[in-house]
């Protein structure tokens, strides 16, 4: 079954590349059971091979896919299945990448001199450090399924086995030739070895040093605050004023000028009549003090954020 989030666009770039060849229908089912593949195959390796199985049933000619039903099936201790599909993937895109593996399905197959063959082979020697560390790691343990312990410390003596130097495949080349030294009764080197294991990995951020994964399943509603800019204590300088705005203006000054004419009527009208009845009382004379306006509380500046 497909996850309902699943679409296929998961995948990286070069592998979308390599499926770019199969017809659009093919294309989203292959790339649907590759995402799946991928996503269990740390949780349900069985599921994963099967997911990888159903891709390869249309898209058995590209060489990602015959890759991912390779790692599937080693990761579910299926290693003859694993085997052949390495073989497949490495003739189709003549990659010796995952010659490791290779071996290490010889080894599971009970087939260790055959492990040692391909690990001690010439094109073991086009492997990148990582790979040739990766083989180095079979080796020993071939040679230990054998009985060759001294062997076995002899594999892992390559020159990426550094003391003082830690790369992302440090830790477990460490603990493979700590675990090769005790084999040997050599426990007291085995500790120098151990206590580096936890040094690598501290200054690699792996292991118990790794940053936990941290999943946000909400929505932040709030937005991070904004610090207060200049032109939130700056009053805005008013806009000129556009030539309907100066007509209007005018209009208003003339109009004001008659307003004027006719208060100075009405005042002088009602000037007459004080002086015509000094029986009305004068109004009271109301002081500036006497008015009240506001609370006297000065503005507060409003630091919101823009949204």
């Amino acid at each position: 079954m497909i996850d309902d989030d699943v679409t296929g666009k998961e995948l990286d770039r070069i592998t979308r590349a390599e499926l770019r060849y199969l017809d659009e229908k093919n294309n989203e089912w292959v790339s649907k059971h590759l995402v799946m593949a991928g996503r269990l195959i740390d949780y349900d390796p069985e599921l994963a091979y099967d997911h990888a199985l159903a891709a390869s049933r249309r898209g058995g000619r590209v060489a990602v896919v015959r890759e991912a039903v390779g790692l599937t099936a080693y990761a579910a201790g299926e290693y003859a299945d694993a085997l052949r599909e390495f073989r497949t993937h490495r003739r189709i895109s003549g990659s010796n990448m995952h010659l490791p593996v290779i071996a290490d399905c010889e080894r599971g197959l009970g087939r260790s001199e055959k492990a040692l063959e391909t690990a001690h082979g010439e094109d073991a020697q086009t492997l990148d450090t990582a790979g040739k560390v990766e083989m180095a790691i079979v080796a020993s343990g071939a040679q230990v399924d054998l009985g060759n312990l001294e062997a076995a410390v002899t594999e892992l003596e390559i020159p990426q086995l550094d003391l003082n130097r830690a790369f992302s495949f440090s830790p477990r080349l460490f603990t493979a030739y700590a675990n090769a030294l005790e084999a040997v009764g050599r426990d007291q080197e085995a500790l120098i070895w151990r206590d580096q294991i936890t040094v690598a990995e501290s200054a690699l951020g792996v292991g118990e040093f790794e940053e936990p994964e941290i999943i946000d399943f909400g929505e932040d509603d709030e937005e991070p605050a904004r610090k207060p800019r200049a032109r939130d204590f700056v009053p805005a300088e008013p806009a000129p004023a556009t030539d309907s705005e100066e007509a209007a203006a005018g209009d208003v000054v003339e109009n004001g000028s008659v307003e004027d004419d006719k208060l100075e009527s009405v005042v002088a009208g009602e000037s007459a009549d004080a002086e015509e009845n000094p029986e009305i009382d004068e109004a009271e004379d109301f002081s500036a003090a006497d008015v009240e306006f506001g609370d006297g509380a000065s503005p507060e500046i409003d630091a919101e954020e823009e949204r």
